[in-house]
């Protein structure tokens, strides 16, 4: 028999400002997954070990609750432990060699680990939706076309971050390089400098909770456009994309023999996240207390940073959605080719 104690392991440091990673209180889906949680558990079912890493930043946040519940005894269906790590390079290795079950990710990730393990993976649920804004010390930006003709300081050249700015950029008539300047720096921290040196008319992108912490410093910046609500702005038809920061994955082989398990997680999951967006006073204490950010500054990005727990045909829909524009900017963004039906866990 398993030990029943809960524990929880912390591991890794580094930058909060994770781009991904991956909240707008009370988001539309934020407990999706309660009624798909509750189907596979049982009362007789034997606890099963559930081994889940997160990355520091939004994706962790929203399973605070659920891991304070945890180690504090409080759940007794399964035998959960958590890590949490600084890098999706972390992460990748952790799930190749099947050292965790679960983990929050990426959303392009997650289709890249799907392509490499021809399989091995399945997305349960959509963590964190976008987490981007664009920010500038004034106050002329106030739509997408008011960007024609400013430069852009930015960071994530050739990753997601690049791809979604383009994509609406596009969407808005704008070209760049034509009708709006990119200047690509290697940390947020740079493109909080650059604005701040900047003649009139520059603007910054950067992510929760970043755009919190920045503002802690200077507060001058001011948030003009917040890139999830203009990705859907663009939306037309039947398209239900959204921007997609972080997903919560399972290894195929642990979800085909713990069907149950994924379910209970997933109900956990829903309730967590509830809890971090109705609670945020209470849930940035917890996050503090995980070392993910500092509560202050929790307490005030959590509202901002589209942390959700969508699963499904909903996820479906959102994710392919998402990464067939990725794909469509660069193929090698979601590992070559969109993964197959079987990605999207009970979709």
């Amino acid at each position: 028999m398993l030990d029943r104690r809960r524990f929880l392991q912390v591991v890794g440091a580094g930058s909060a400002a994770l781009a991904l990673a991956a909240c707008e209180g009370g988001a539309p889906g934020s407990s999706g997954a309660g009624e798909e949680g509750g189907q596979g558990a049982s009362e007789d079912a034997q606890p099963v070990a559930v081994r889940t890493s997160a990355l520091k930043g939004p994706t962790a946040m929203g399973l605070v609750r659920f891991m304070s519940e945890s180690e504090a005894g409080n759940l007794a269906d399964n035998d959960y432990t958590f890590q949490i790590v600084a890098s999706p390079d972390e992460v990748t290795p952790l799930i190749a060699k099947g050292e965790v079950d679960i983990a929050a990710v990426p959303a392009n990730l997650a289709s890249v680990l799907y392509n490499k393990t021809e399989g091995g993976v399945r997305t349960i649920a959509i963590n964190t939706l976008g987490v981007l804004y664009v920010c500038e010390l004034g106050d002329t930006v106030h739509t997408v076309a008011d960007l024609r003709g400013k430069t852009i300081y930015a960071s994530g050249k050739g990753s997601t971050p690049e791809y979604g700015l383009a994509y609406i950029l596009e969407k808005n008539g704008l070209a760049v390089g034509e009708d709006v300047t990119i200047e690509w720096k290697s940390e947020h921290a740079e493109c909080v400098a650059a604005l701040a040196a900047a003649q009139e008319g520059a603007v910054a992108m950067l992510p929760q909770p970043f755009v919190t912490t920045a503002q802690a410093k200077n507060d001058q910046i001011r948030v003009a456009l917040d890139l999830t609500k203009e990705w859907d702005a663009v939306q037309t038809g039947d398209e239900r994309s959204s921007m997609v920061t972080g997903v919560a994955i399972v290894r195929s082989a642990f979800a085909d023999e713990h069907p149950a398990a994924v379910d209970a997680f997933l109900a956990h999951y829903a309730e967590s996240v509830d809890f971090v967006n109705d609670h945020v006073a209470e849930a940035a204490e917890l996050v503090g207390s995980y070392d993910i950010v500092p509560a202050s500054v929790a307490e005030k990005a959590i509202p901002e940073c589209n942390i959700v727990c969508m699963t499904g045909e909903d996820m479906r829909e959102r994710l392919s959605g998402y990464l067939a524009v990725l794909a469509e900017q660069n193929p090698e963004a979601v590992g070559g080719s969109l993964p197959g039906d079987d990605f999207y866990y009970g979709a």
